[in-house]
């Protein structure tokens, strides 16, 4: 009988399954919505939906049955946004696995990046992250508070400072800014006042907020000095968040590789900006991941099957 293996990469924006059998091929993946960060009286149900979504169609395009409400893996890696601490229980409702890890996105971040070697991962989406091992298995973090007190240089973060820009230009201590018009259109509001209120609205959740990070950043390829200003602002804090792991973890002068992930760095403006940070130090390689993190989550439960030194073959057409 054939074994598979789960690979999940469950964050704010989205959440990707993807199964990979014995030789490392992937042969089933799917995506649905997020499936962290909701309210307390419906975030079991909401979760449970999802990931019975993410996990039905991606089973499906493997050819492969549930046994019973549960898929049988040999093993299984889910890295989640927000900790794995309220999930794990969760999980084994819908999976049955011989190993079964359930960590955070920064772990399979990194492992996806690096194709598992040691590295930093500096993760840009909703909101931000970084996560980083040494060639000595130390392992450390920085960022990933949440929106509410962290988060900095994340798509959420970039529209909440672009909308601080234009609620100071409406109140008139703050420069002119073509960001006013565009936010209040691509949002469907009159003014500024009504565009900060429709944000606080349960129609508006956390992460159709950040979606409007692209607008930011065509008004800033438009040549918006102010929107340029989010941008590298937020490369700037992105920045700070790899330093923090790399002062941790490595030496003065140790070489130390750097990737860059998530929606945020799809911004040529931010991208340039944060490139130019990280190589002011000595010994820095930066470049874009390997794989995605749904590729290092399943990289991960290879690993704890014991399968080492597999590589990942990905279909034509699977997500990053």
């Amino acid at each position: 009988m054939s074994e598979y293996f789960l690979g999940v990469d469950g964050g704010q924006s989205g959440t990707t399954a993807m199964i990979g059998d014995e030789a490392g091929r992937i042969i089933g993946w799917a995506s649905a919505g997020p499936c962290n960060h909701v309210a307390a009286a419906e975030a079991k149900a909401k979760f449970l939906r999802v990931m019975q979504e993410c996990l039905s169609h991606a089973a499906s395009q493997a050819c492969m049955e549930a046994d019973g409400k549960r898929w049988k893996f040999a093993a299984a890696c889910l890295g989640m946004s927000g900790g794995p601490a309220d999930k794990s229980a969760l999980l084994h409702e819908l999976i049955e696995a011989e190993h079964l890890i359930v960590t955070h996105d920064g772990a399979v971040a990194l492992a996806g990046a690096t194709s598992g070697e040691p590295g930093i991962a500096v993760i840009g989406g909703t909101g931000s992250i970084a996560f980083a091992q040494n060639a000595r298995g130390e392992t450390a973090s920085a960022g990933g508070w949440g929106y509410m007190f962290g988060d900095e240089g994340g798509a959420f973060d970039i529209v909440r400072q672009a909308l601080r820009a234009v609620l100071r230009e409406h109140e008139g201590w703050g420069g002119r800014t073509a960001l006013t018009p565009a936010l209040l259109e691509a949002a469907g509001t009159a003014n500024a006042n009504e565009l900060l209120h429709l944000f606080y609205k349960p129609e508006w959740p956390r992460h159709r907020v950040a979606g409007l990070a692209q607008v930011v950043n065509q008004i800033a390829e438009d040549g918006d000095p102010i929107a340029v200003g989010v941008l590298q602002h937020g490369a700037q804090e992105l920045t700070l968040l790899a330093g923090s792991v790399r002062r941790q973890l490595w030496r003065e002068g140790e070489p130390a590789r750097i990737a860059w992930i998530g929606g945020v760095f799809n911004s040529a403006i931010l991208l340039e900006r944060f490139r130019a940070l990280v190589s002011l130090e000595e010994n820095t390689t930066c470049a874009a991941p390997d794989h995605g993190p749904a590729e290092g989550a399943l990289l991960l439960a290879y690993r704890a099957a014991g399968i080492r030194g597999v590589q990942i073959v990905e279909k034509p057409g699977s997500p990053r």
